[in-house]
């Protein structure tokens, strides 16, 4: 994994693209967003794709190179932080809910169809990590998604409890039982790391999961590597490859290869489920399509993905 952008990336520029600050409303809170769009797009309304990160990401982390690659490919890119996570509301910070996060999508698709400038039958979803997973969920309850986008995704829930260890599955027994007895003395969330060395207690620690996260991380940012322990059960019982033979519309699946985080093998089971689903398998582990020439060719490929399914009826 090289956390240091590739000489291709690095070199490249979009000056054609534009990103604005707006702002969606999900269960009465604001979202936080950048909308990026070419400055030459014409009057007519374009497709576009909603993106979000995964587990406690925020949107500075690596989401604006990928957006700014679609834009410049003209298919508008929304990219949000979710309700108690970088700058959007919520308290308390850093509260990782499967349930409300589903809902802060549902609310940024609303928002992107209401815009006059976007074709609201021309909608995608982007997700990486345990947003791979979520908007496979959301796309199998929402049929008018347009196209969808799941990279390295968490697929299965309980297929991660092995790799925990009976060690580690006591730990996050105890955090969860610490969290909820805060939540009912009406206490600050009980926090464990995102992400640590191996041995060590967080909810990733794998060998590259510390570099990765932190590889991701420019400058100033609002990632805090923390997580609150009520979600331990609900990620172990979150299982989207459940409901992925309800998804209508093409799914793209970019799978590594070596992925020890969401495990190659869950998500290569998922895409055989899904109908419709391209399956593109690329070498490395679960950051690599974050960074340098790898990322080059997965945000290649997913550009040409969401042009080809995104494009209008009559030109398809």
């Amino acid at each position: 994994m090289n956390p240091r952008p590739s000489p291709v990336e690095a070199g490249r520029s979009c000056p054609d693209v534009r990103r604005e600050d707006v702002w969606f409303s999900s269960r009465g809170q604001r979202c936080a967003a950048w909308l990026y769009r070419r400055h030459s797009e014409t009057h007519t309304a374009a497709p576009c794709v909603v993106l979000a990160h995964g587990w406690s990401g925020v949107r500075e982390q690596r989401l604006d190179a990928f957006a700014e690659r679609f834009a410049a490919a003209g298919v508008t890119a929304l990219v949000f932080d979710y309700r108690y996570f970088g700058a959007s509301e919520g308290e308390p910070r850093q509260l990782l809910d499967i349930d409300s996060q589903l809902d802060d999508w549902d609310s940024a698709v609303a928002f992107v169809r209401s815009r006059p400038d976007i074709d609201p039958s021309r909608v995608a979803l982007w997700g990486t990590s345990l947003s791979g997973g979520l908007v496979l969920t959301a796309a199998a309850r929402d049929r008018r998604v347009a196209a969808v986008v799941s990279q390295v995704p968490y697929v299965d829930g309980l297929t991660n409890l092995p790799r925990l260890g009976v060690v580690g599955l006591g730990r996050m027994a105890v955090a969860y039982l610490r969290d909820r007895y805060a939540q009912l003395r009406h206490r600050p969330p009980y926090m464990f790391p995102v992400v640590g060395p191996p041995g060590s207690f967080a909810a990733m620690t794998t060998p590259d999961a510390e570099a990765g996260y932190h590889g991701m991380d420019p400058p100033g940012s609002t990632w805090r590597n923390e997580t609150p322990g009520r979600v331990a059960l609900q990620a172990a019982l979150y299982r989207p490859t459940k409901t992925v033979a309800k998804i209508a519309c093409p799914v793209f699946f970019a799978i590594a290869d070596h992925d020890v985080v969401t495990f190659t093998r869950s998500a290569q089971k998922a895409a055989a489920k899904t109908p419709g689903a391209e399956v593109h398998v690329y070498p490395g582990g679960h950051f690599d399509p974050y960074f340098g020439e790898l990322f080059e060719r997965v945000v290649a490929d997913e550009t040409d993905f969401l042009v080809r399914h995104l494009r209008p009826p009559a030109s398809r």
